[in-house]
């Protein structure tokens, strides 16, 4: 993998922590479960992402 490749990785995956985080704590001030919904989606991204699933070659 490139270098560039995996710099935009890494920042791709950033960014869905942050944006998770930021999800949950509105919806945890406002109490408005769709924005902690949207965090466990974020959040399910961010870990697919890393740990990406492999296929095997036959």
């Amino acid at each position: 993998m490139s270098t560039m490749k995996r710099l935009y990785r890494y920042l791709i995956l950033l960014a869905l922590l942050i944006a998770a985080i930021s999800a949950y704590s509105v919806g945890s001030q406002t109490g408005m479960f769709v924005f902690i919904i949207l965090g466990f989606i974020l959040e399910a991204g961010f870990w697919l992402g890393l740990f990406p699933v492999r296929r095997r070659r036959q």
